[in-house]
């Protein structure tokens, strides 16, 4: 009896392929090594993404396409989003690592969030009780859903239609 052959495994769109929605993410940024000051400095050109070491983050950052979106989150310091980035660059090796395992992207700042959206405000919504940022606290680059993007766009004042 002839075998029946194996059907091929489903395989992500590869990042150049259109999407029909931007996908959204959270980059975490220490204000007293790179603010979001210093990024909008970056001007359209950008800036990598660099000195991320963790694998999770690492693959998150090979899942993002050209044009989406990211909230700038001050942790440590401030521990607020003040601001929405772009991916401007794929992912690619991450020059800041010897060891050619690492990889970033670049992003440059699109709008500053006219009210930032602090930690405690995100814990006490219960729409985002199931965010990245709450429940993953340490992961620096995170995943966000449409729905989390929006409710933290409307605490921060900012049409996400707009950007």
């Amino acid at each position: 009896m002839p075998r029946k052959s194996k059907a091929p495994a489903a395989r992500p769109d590869p990042p150049s392929a259109p999407r029909a929605a931007p996908a959204y993410w959270l980059f975490k940024s220490e204000p007293d090594g790179f603010s979001w000051e210093q990024q909008k400095a970056k001007g359209k050109r950008g800036e990598p993404w660099e000195g991320v070491r963790n694998f999770l983050a690492r693959s998150n950052m090979k899942a993002m396409r050209l044009g989406d979106r990211g909230f700038f989150y001050h942790s440590n310091v401030g521990k607020e989003i003040v601001g929405i980035v772009e991916v401007c660059a794929l992912a690619h090796p991450d020059a800041s690592d010897a060891t050619g395992v690492w990889t970033c992207v670049d992003v440059r700042a699109i709008a500053d969030m006219p009210k930032p959206v602090t930690l405690a405000a995100v814990k006490a919504n219960r729409k985002l009780a199931q965010m990245a940022l709450v429940k993953s606290a340490r992961l620096s680059v995170q995943p966000v859903t449409p729905q989390e993007w929006m409710e933290v766009c409307r605490m921060g004042g900012l049409d996400p239609t707009s950007i």
